[in-house]
């Protein structure tokens, strides 16, 4: 287990680029491996983060880890 307390901001995000609308994306703070902390996330940013990942392959395409500047 891992007890490591994860902070909001590691200085990446984990993004889901929309198929079918170029340039429209979800993106969510994560740490260098693409965890996200669902407990830190606002409510309407954990159903959107959970609706991404629910609808990879049909509305998003699978997600990717991106270090943010």
């Amino acid at each position: 287990m891992n007890t490591r307390p994860m902070p909001l901001d590691d200085g990446y995000e984990l993004r889901f680029e929309s198929l079918f609308q170029s340039g429209r994306a979800l993106a969510f703070p994560c740490d260098e491996y693409g965890c996200v902390m669902l407990d830190a996330l606002s409510d309407q940013a954990r159903r959107n983060y959970l609706f991404a990942r629910a609808v990879v392959g049909r509305d998003y395409a699978s997600p990717i880890v991106l270090r943010r500047d």
